[in-house]
């Protein structure tokens, strides 16, 4: 009992094992529909443009006992692996392209285990078609043969392609490329083609056409776009030919020549016919329907045509021959024809060239003698010249031409045929002229035309000139400028003038002359044409330094240019300083100068230019002069009568100064004089009556006549404040007081008149007169008007100081000393120089003329001189 007990629990754990075992059950996939993106992957479909590793589907299922499943995928032997899985997670991968075309179906073999069993199952993957493929045309090439009257809009071809997709993107249209430059049109569903209403084929323009057809599909998705293919194909159209065409010539016109040496029955030319049917031509008949008289003839199978006489036997030059062309057919029968014209001419032979002829018969030279410039147009009728050609037709037609200087003569007519009198015509008179050819030589030349020999023939044509007085004496410049000094003796040469004329003999020769108002002194050689002066001329260059006049130069027959001379008369250092008359004696204030003055009548700088200087003074080192203003003034040191006292014993302070005016010229010429210089001080107050007291005491008339006009003044204004009064108070009706208080004003500064209404200039010589003025600020006022109710008082004007002794004192100097040049006694020389006159007949022009050769004869001298 007791080994049983041991026995029973063994065994009940045995048979325990065996029942659990027997229990275990298989896991299994959950079927969640055909949408579904787990499961089984029972009836899943995917679109054939599915990118390679994308996660198309999860396989999904579940064990009852709750173990861990693992999936798996498998394919039939020789199938194509296009699906992994992640045998954990159950994600399945696309890891191969699709593509429905090849294979719309997939077969895999999906399994699930839960490490006991194993569950699989074979499903079926549908692939979904993408518009991934391009038409493709069937049975190309495409090549149509079609007759040329096949009927407009009949169907001539079916094109045909196909399109692996499915749905719209399987669908196919067809269209025409250049549908408007072709002949032909197609049906867009079935593809057939057809020839477009109204259009005919024409074999004769063109034997083929090119059609370019477009096969396009109906677009479709592909990786999420939308897609259209197409596919282009040439279908090639051949015309085939029908007898439609009648015959046509080839190289018309047609034209032929029977020269003289030209044997009877000789071919003359071959016409050519062909059918206008190129495909199956007929063959063609040839035949001379009218215009041969008997003369030619033609071979009915080759189109020759041969003249059956002799050229001499021709009656006409010109032959107009119709000739026909017919087809026949293979049956014999002739069906259409055509016509062409075939003009043949009966010309000699090219066997005489173009010969000149004169009077006398053959000849090759012709001569003329003319005077030169005749008129244009005009005919040269001494030459009498004819050209022949003794062939006939074109063999006599040749062109005439002159060879020499171009543009003077013309030759008439330009092309002859067989003979004609030769003209020859002025063209340009000017260049004929006897100064620049006294010969003139040319070719007169006639050369064939259309032959091929261009036979020619050469006569040469002398044409001497007779000289004629056709031209103008001619000055070598339009202008002369030249120049003299003015102390040129009467008789000297000026300038040398020139004029040219190239006529021959006495037309040639020059005569000269001159005229103007500017010529009075100056005569011209006639024939030599040198200027030069009259023998009584005087130059002087302050009275006129300025000449201008014409030049004539004449021939025999009167013809005459003129030209203008301008002459410069050069100044020459002629004259002396002159001191004027007030230089006699002067008055000095002490720290104010005076001044002398001379003037030296030369023209030009700087021979006018006058430098001063004292040459003598007693005593020394008391005055100093300012070297171009003559400005004699004291010492710098010197400010009082008590330094002059000093320094000579002379009280009178009356002192005699040798001055000299020097002009600059080369060479110099100078003048001097003895000035008597009365020294004084200034015993008055300073001010304007001061100076004029200073100013008039060597001439006490001035003082004198400026006192009467002041006088003048006070005694008018007077007389006008007494009538302004008188008629105010009589036509007042009050009576006035016998006083009147007024009450004095206060006036602005600028109205205040100053005392000092009388300035005076302060004198630089002792002739120089005073300047009465008026102050401007006195006369206007405030307002900037003039009305001035009262005028001011002028200051009483001081008596005229007593006349000075004109006597010269037994002690002083002699007035005049001996000078170097000119004058011994100062003269009065008035400023204003003489008036230079010039000659009417300066104006601008020739003033602007005169200047520019002056500069340049300056620059490169002068070559007229």
């Amino acid at each position: 009992m007791k080994h049983v007990r041991h026995f029973t629990p063994s065994l009940f754990l045995s048979l325990m094992h065996i029942c659990l075992v027997q229990a275990n059950y298989a896991p299994y996939f959950f079927d969640n529909g055909a949408r579904s993106t787990n499961g089984n992957m029972a009836l899943l479909s995917l679109s054939e443009d599915t990118p390679v590793g994308t996660h198309v589907y999860t396989l999904n299922g579940t064990d009852p006992e709750g173990d861990p499943v693992t999936y798996g995928l498998a394919y039939e032997a020789g199938s194509r692996r296009y699906f992994s899985v992640d045998k954990n997670l159950g994600n399945v991968t696309l890891i191969e392209e699709l593509d429905r075309e090849k294979e719309d179906e997939i077969e895999v073999i999906v399994s699930i285990s839960d490490g006991l069993s194993t569950v699989s199952e074979k499903v079926r993957i549908l692939v979904m078609d993408a518009n991934d493929e391009s038409p493709e045309f069937i049975n190309t090439p495409y090549i149509v043969q079609v007759p040329e009257n096949a009927p407009s809009g009949s169907s001539i071809f079916k094109i045909e392609a196909v399109d692996k997709d499915t749905g719209s993107g399987g669908s196919i249209t067809y269209f025409l490329q250049n549908i408007h430059a072709n002949k032909f049109t197609i049906d867009r569903h079935s593809g057939v083609l057809r020839i477009k209403t109204g259009v005919t084929l024409d074999y004769e323009k063109s034997r083929t056409h090119f059609v370019i057809v477009v096969a396009k599909d109906g677009g479709g998705k592909l990786r999420g776009d939308n897609k259209v293919f197409s596919a282009t194909t040439t279908v090639t159209v051949n015309v085939e030919d029908v007898q439609d065409t009648p015959p046509m010539f080839i190289g018309t016109p047609y034209y032929g020549y029977v020269y003289e040496d030209t044997l009877a029955g000789s071919e003359v030319l071959t016409v050519i016919a062909l059918d206008g049917d190129r495909g199956k031509p007929n063959s063609i008949h040839y035949c001379i329907v009218n215009g041969d008289e008997g003369s030619f003839e033609i071979s009915n199978t080759t189109g020759a045509i041969s003249v059956i006489k002799s050229p001499n036997q021709l009656k006409k030059e010109v032959y107009e021959l119709k000739v026909q062309a017919s087809e026949v057919s293979q049956e014999g029968d002739v069906s259409v024809y055509a016509f062409a014209m075939v003009t043949i001419r009966v010309v000699d032979l090219n066997n005489h060239p173009p010969t000149f002829y004169g009077e006398n018969g053959p000849q090759n030279r012709f001569e003329l003698t003319m005077y030169e410039h005749p008129p244009e147009g005009e005919i040269l009728r001494g030459l009498k010249i004819t050209v022949n050609d003794s062939d006939q037709g074109a063999n006599a037609k040749f062109n005439l031409r002159l060879v020499g200087p171009g543009g003077i003569f013309r030759v008439v007519p330009q092309t002859v045929l067989n003979e004609a009198q030769v003209t020859i015509i002025v063209e340009n008179s000017a260049a004929i002229d006897y100064e620049n050819f006294k010969v003139l030589t040319f070719k007169l030349l006639a050369i064939e035309v259309n032959t091929p020999e261009k036979f020619s023939s050469t006569a040469d044509v002398v044409i001497r000139l007779l000289d004629t007085n056709d031209n103008v004496p001619k000055f070598s410049s339009d202008y002369y400028i030249a120049r003299i000094p003015e102390n040129s003796p009467g008789g000297s040469n000026v300038v040398a003038v020139t004029a040219k004329n190239p006529d021959s003999g006495l037309w040639g020769e020059v005569k000269y002359s001159i005229y103007g108002t500017g010529a009075d002194l100056f005569l011209i050689h006639p024939s030599t044409g040198i200027i030069y002066t009259q023998p009584w001329a005087v130059l002087d260059a302050e009275v006129n330094s300025k000449y201008n006049f014409y030049v004539k130069a004449e021939d025999t027959d009167g013809k005459y240019s003129l030209a203008e001379v301008f002459i410069t008369v050069l100044d020459v250092n002629d004259h002396s300083p002159e001191f004027n008359e007030n230089i006699q004696e002067k008055t000095m204030i002490v720290g104010s100068p005076v001044k002398i003055e001379a003037i030296d009548q030369d023209a030009e700088e700087p021979n006018n230019i006058v430098d001063y200087s004292i040459m003598q003074a007693d005593p020394a080192n008391v005055f100093d002069i300012d070297q171009s203003t003559g400005e004699i003034k004291l010492k710098s040191y010197i400010r009082s009568l008590d330094i002059i006292h000093n320094i000579t014993k002379n009280k009178d302070c009356i002192w005699s100064v040798v001055v000299q005016a020097k002009d600059r010229g080369s060479p110099s010429f100078s003048t001097t004089a003895v000035l008597k210089i009365d020294i004084t001080e200034e015993t008055l107050h300073k001010g304007p009556m001061a100076a004029f007291l200073m100013q008039t005491k060597d001439n006490p008339m001035k003082a004198l006549g400026v006192l009467a006009g002041v006088m003048g003044i006070m005694v008018l204004i007077t007389i006008m404040i007494s009538t302004a009064m008188f008629w105010r108070n009589k036509r007042s009706n009050k009576i006035m007081p016998v006083r009147r208080i007024i009450k004095k004003r206060q006036t602005p500064q600028s109205r205040t008149v100053r005392m000092e209404w009388l300035k005076f200039k302060r004198p630089s010589n002792a002739a120089e007169k005073f300047v009465v003025e008026d102050d401007a600020k006195s006369l206007h006022n405030e307002n900037s008007n003039n009305n001035i109710h009262v005028a001011p008082m002028p200051p009483t004007a001081p008596l005229p100081p007593p006349p000075p002794t004109l006597a010269p004192r037994g002690d002083s100097p002699g007035c005049w000393v001996p000078t170097v040049s000119g004058s011994l006694t100062p003269k009065f020389i008035n400023k204003q120089l003489k008036k230079r006159g010039h000659s009417s007949t300066h104006n601008a022009l020739v003033s602007e003329l005169k200047m520019k050769f002056e500069k340049r004869n300056a620059a490169v001298g002068e070559p007229h001189i």
